[in-house]
């Protein structure tokens, strides 16, 4: 069980037999009647976020989530297929619950995916990947006009924008958190 005085940003816990995490909180003490906190929820099922009020000292249940090594395997139709490491068992995630993370796997990758009660619910990409270009307009010589950028459709299917030196079958460094290019490998 987690206390209201355990309340931080990040902080995941289980309201009405969902899981939640804190994005924001507020200690209020008014003058006139019992302390609170004031919090806004965000749903990890659905990514919803909602307020609620807690009274001081109010316990609340800490989510079952555990977090296991995978390894992303392949895709199947709109699925993505993962390895756990430690069992070898598959598992089936469907494209809608990863969102645009999806777009950053390459096959062999290994990373965490957090579990809640048994189900996938969220996985952890690292910072950058590193993806092979597979479609972009050809580059010229001499062409490195500095802020230029072209699209480029990436192995994975995302497209980035890229400077206008960077040719078909480069590999080149994105940033997951922004989906930026980073450089080349």
């Amino acid at each position: 069980m987690l206390s209201t005085t355990d309340f931080r940003r990040g902080l995941k816990i289980e309201w009405d037999g969902v899981p939640y995490e804190i994005v924001d909180f507020q200690h209020v003490k008014p003058g006139k009647g019992g302390a609170f906190v004031r919090t806004k929820l965000k749903n990890m099922l659905n990514g919803r976020v909602v307020e609620n009020t807690f009274r001081s000292g109010e316990k609340v249940e800490k989510p079952d989530l555990e977090t296991r090594e995978m390894q992303f395997l392949y895709r199947e139709g709109p699925d993505f297929v993962f390895m756990d490491m430690s069992n070898y068992e598959q598992t089936h995630v469907g494209g809608a619950q990863l969102g645009d993370k999806g777009g950053y796997l390459v096959d062999g990758m290994e990373l965490k995916m957090l579990m809640y009660n048994g189900a996938p619910l969220d996985i952890d990409l690292p910072a950058s990947v590193i993806l092979t270009v597979s479609d972009t307009e050809p580059g010229v010589k001499g062409d490195t006009v500095s802020g230029a950028s072209k699209p480029a459709k990436l192995e994975s299917g995302i497209t980035v924008n890229v400077p206008l030196f960077i040719n078909t079958g480069e590999r080149i460094k994105v940033d997951t958190r922004s989906g930026e290019y980073i450089g080349r490998e």
